[in-house]
């Protein structure tokens, strides 16, 4: 019994069953019998296939895509099929060719009982995945941009295979003319067993350490956001060059009336003894892919097949979704006019109401466009970008941003979950204000899993009389587990624990420091009375001398206590002062204060909370790191700065002796020497 059904009509035959034809190869002779040159790639002049002349012939070469295994343990169909019992791909269902709606929430609606039928062949049952699930199994994605950010995690996972950036943009359907989305980059690509896998469903390769995990993101995020995509990969290894096209297609599916997923696919490989590119699996059953593509793919002959991958290199991989869905207006949901520069999601253009001297700054935050602009949501999607990776947005690079940077009053805070009584690992949050505040009333916590952003903003709080307003958060949770999507998180006890604990240091934050940005505190620093033993001591002691008084006073403030009389109070006014002014060092020496009124032990005198002291411990070698990575990043600029510099002059001078190498030669071809 298979576990999935897909038809993958590029099987693999016999060896004795092989026919290969050769396409002719134009490269440089030098690249012949040696691995290709990283970032290179040759045009292929073609040949064309011999078509298959006789009726009978052309009807098989459905008839004969039989699906074997990707590797021994990965079966797509039962083994004990023969081939004969998987000549029948099409629907035994009756079903009208008419086009497929246009509208992605609308696409989904097939005729009343199709696809709930299980074909019995030879008596025997085996799983099918009808076409409907592709619809079904991409509206786990409700946002568009949730959808892209699947395909850039996949470019992502490759930067330890090479990759140095990653291309989204928009290019024309030869066939209509009609905006397609391009998603490119040049990491290791994927060969034909690669290739089946990820237009496959549950097959995936990715460590712990990938953002990706379950083997089902590329096809839910390529079919949320059009209803076909064409798959252009080209990988070399071990001086082994193949390419692959793939086409997972649900016009296709629908139109040619099958009853479970078919995804032609055609594969190459250059063969460097010859100077040719060999195609693969079988002379009928390449024809039979190939066909397929030409018709149902933007590309209408082998020829425009093969050029696209002219620009990919001696690896990497080309995404191209047409077709692309339209939202419920009719208009095609991705925005590509209104900014040359950036996507738009259309008509998601969200205005905050709000006094009129603060609309702007609202609306032009980060925290409001991300949800219409694919530029902005691109700068916060990853915690961390390697300096040598770029995204690349419509021929322009996506500036990275760090939210944390956008906090002003920051402070970091220790968490540590717990599960079960064990400790899972240890968070630290940054939190402060946005540096608009108050003139914004955007909030929340962003939260990311392994350095991917899954909680943009995400409000824990619904503040009423502006507690909490503009307080915003930043934190990498690596213990808890994502959606399937990524747009959520699995909603465990451990969650639902990290939500509460969120909760309360936004209140915290707010009732301890909304004076900084202007408005009253609610909630004052409560001043702790003395212990009776504390005072008589303090009594016992002005008897002798003064200076004893002040000494056991100093103990008193430095344990965390707030002397009750005149001088006090009136110190304690001159740091309030202070604290508005948003002096540093005072504003710590209050907090530091603070929590040590507030955790004093009432049983037992002036043992002070050791969490509390190792958070602002954290806090100031945090601190100091920031200050340190400031001063390293400001020294490296000025170190690129100076080798600019020296650049320059070492071109400078190469320019003038090659000026006068030429004109010596110059010298020499006058005088005939």
């Amino acid at each position: 019994m298979t576990l999935v059904d897909i038809v993958d009509l590029s099987s693999d035959d016999e060896p004795d069953e092989v026919e290969v034809k050769a396409v002719k190869l134009e490269a440089e002779a030098e690249m012949v019998g040696r691995t290709l040159q990283p970032k290179r790639c040759s045009r292929v002049e073609l040949v064309k296939h011999q078509m298959l002349k006789t009726k009978s012939t052309a009807q098989g070469n459905e008839e004969n895509g039989s699906v074997k295994s990707l590797n021994p343990s990965h079966n797509f169909l039962d083994q004990g099929q023969s081939p004969a019992e998987d000549t029948c791909l099409s629907s035994t269902i009756s079903m009208s060719p008419a086009p497929i709606c246009r509208q992605f929430w609308k696409a989904g609606n097939y005729d009343d009982g199709l696809g709930s039928k299980v074909a019995l062949q030879n008596g025997k049952n085996y799983l099918q995945v009808h076409p409907m699930f592709l619809h079904s199994n991409a509206t786990s994605h409700k946002w568009a941009f949730g959808a892209i950010a699947e395909l850039l995690d996949n470019a992502i996972d490759e930067i330890q295979n090479g990759a140095t950036f990653v291309v989204v943009d928009e290019i024309s359907n030869p066939r209509d003319g009609n905006p397609a989305l391009l998603i490119q980059d040049d990491g290791g690509g994927m060969d034909p067993i690669a290739m089946r896998g990820c237009l496959s469903f549950g097959f995936s390769e990715k460590t712990k350490s990938s953002i990706g995990r379950y083997g089902n993101g590329f096809k839910t995020s390529t079919m949320r956001l059009g209803a076909d995509v064409i798959v252009f990969s080209r990988h070399l290894d071990k001086r082994v060059l193949t390419q692959s096209i793939g086409l997972l297609s649900y016009t296709f599916l629908r139109k040619a009336n099958y009853d479970r997923i078919v995804v032609p696919m055609v594969h190459y490989e250059f063969n460097t003894s010859t100077g040719t590119l060999d195609f693969l699996h079988g002379k009928e059953h390449f024809m039979s892919n190939l066909l397929m593509l030409l018709q149902w793919s933007p590309f209408a002959t082998e020829a425009e097949l093969l050029k696209q991958f002219d620009d990919i290199g001696s690896q990497g991989t080309k995404v191209i979704v047409y077709n692309l869905w339209a939202n419920d207006d009719g208009i095609v949901e991705l925005d590509f006019n209104t900014d040359p520069k950036d996507i738009i999601i259309s008509g998601d253009t969200r205005k905050i109401q709000t006094i009129p001297a603060w609309k702007s700054v609202n609306e032009q935050h980060i925290g409001n466009r991300y949800h219409y602009s694919l530029r902005v949501y691109l700068s916060i999607l990853y915690l961390r970008i390697p300096a040598s990776f770029r995204i690349i947005l419509r021929g322009e690079v996506v500036e990275h941003h760090n939210i944390a940077n956008d906090l002003k009053f920051p402070q970091f805070i220790v968490y540590k979950p717990q599960n079960a009584g064990a400790v899972e690992g240890q968070i630290i949050t940054t939190i402060g204000f946005l540096k608009e505040a108050p003139n914004v009333n955007i909030h929340g916590f962003n939260i990311y899993h392994k350095n991917r952003l899954i909680l943009p903003f995400w409000q824990v709080v619904s503040y009423a009389d502006s507690r909490g307003r503009g307080v915003v958060g930043v934190l990498e949770t690596n213990f808890i587990e994502p959606t399937h999507n990524k747009q959520d998180f699995e909603k465990t006890s451990l969650f639902q624990k990290l939500e509460s604990r969120l909760k309360e240091m936004t209140w915290e934050y707010w009732d301890y420091h909304c004076g900084l940005i202007g408005y009253q505190v609610k909630k004052k620093h409560p001043i702790q009375k003395i212990p009776p033993l504390l005072s008589s001591k303090v009594s016992a002691t002005s008897n002798h001398n003064s200076s004893d008084v002040n000494t056991a006073k100093e103990s008193l403030i430095r344990s965390g206590h707030t002397l009750p009389n005149t001088k006090s109070r009136h110190e304690q006014g001159l740091q309030m002062k202070r604290k508005e002014l948003g002096n540093f060092e005072e504003i710590q020496k209050l907090k530091r204060q603070a929590v040590g009124v507030n955790n004093l032990s009432t049983n037992g005198g002036l043992l002070k909370n050791q969490e509390a002291t190792i958070v602002l411990e954290e806090n100031e070698k945090l601190h100091a790191k920031c200050l340190e990575y400031k001063k390293e990043e400001e020294e490296l600029k000025n170190k690129v700065t100076r080798l600019k510099s020296q650049i320059e002059v070492v071109d400078n001078e190469y320019s003038r002796l090659l000026a006068e190498l030429q004109e010596i030669e110059k010298i020499k071809q006058e005088k005939g020497v």
